[in-house]
Order: structure tokens, then C-alpha cells, then sequence
């Protein structure tokens, strides 16, 4: 029993190799986070569950209840997509640490400059980004 408890302790210890980590979704974060604490929060390796195939990490069980019980509630808006690069016609990734909350949806942003133009008049930019996206996914 001593002995797989330390066993265990270790893997934990372990880096995380690439492969495993290119399925963690939001870089690691706790997606329930962006709304509950309106902040980006590194989620525990040891509280995942998957979801579309890849792996969601939460900073508590609590979060990680609410996640499971409806999970495009707390996915992100636009697939996660830079709202401010959708809104002037280009596909870019957003980064999971830059992020505005919209009613009760989370759009990440690629950088700070981005969450700045999104704030100054978010109802237009949002708008345009929803219309370049929807024809990307007809």
C-alpha cells in the first residue's frame, strides 16, 4: 500500500510529455474559472475529465461536477478562436490566459492588445466576429 502511494506520488511529479499535453484543452485551464472567478486558473492534473477528445483540468471537484453536467456551457465561444482576429476576417487561436466574459460565454483573445480592442465596444466586434464565423461553419 506504501508503495503504490509513493508510486503514484511520483508519476504525478513527472513531466507531462508533449503528446499527452497537445490534448489538454485550454492550455491546462479550468474552464468553469473564466466565470466563476473571472480569471484563468491552472486546473490539477489529478481532476480531468475528456470531453470531445481532449482533456478538461479543473482547479476543483465542484467545477469539475459543473463542467460534466453541461459542458457547452462552459466551453468557449467561437471554438476558442481570437475574437477580435474573427472580427476582421481572419482564423487565429486564442490564447486561454486572455479572455472576456460575454453574458455567460468565455472568447478568448491572442494577446492583451486584442482584449483591449474587444473591450472598447464589444457589442460590434462580437457581432462581426459571429457573422465571419458563422460562414466558416455553414
Amino acid at each position: 500500500m506504501m508503495i503504490r502511494a509513493l508510486l503514484t506520488s511520483l508519476l504525478l511529479l513527472l513531466p507531462v510529455s508533449p503528446a499527452l499535453a497537445q490534448n489538454w484543452a485550454l492550455d491546462g485551464m479550468d474552464p468553469v474559472s473564466y466565470g466563476t472567478d473571472n480569471a484563468a486558473v491552472p486546473g490539477r492534473s489529478d481532476l480531468v475529465t475528456l470531453w470531445r477528445g481532449k482533456a478538461w483540468h479543473f482547479a476543483s471537484e465542484q467545477n469539475r461536477n459543473l463542467f460534466e453536467a453541461n459542458p457547452g456551457a462552459y466551453a468557449p465561444g467561437l471554438g476558442g478562436l481570437c475574437v477580435v482576429a474573427l472580427s476582421e476576417g481572419r482564423s487565429e487561436p486564442g490564447n486561454p490566459r486572455y479572455f472576456v466574459v460575454i453574458g455567460q460565454r468565455t472568447y478568448f483573445l491572442r494577446s492583451e492588445r486584442a482584449r483591449a480592442r474587444l473591450l472598447a465596444d464589444p457589442q460590434q466586434v462580437l457581432m462581426r466576429a459571429k457573422a465571419f464565423w458563422a460562414r466558416m461553419n455553414p
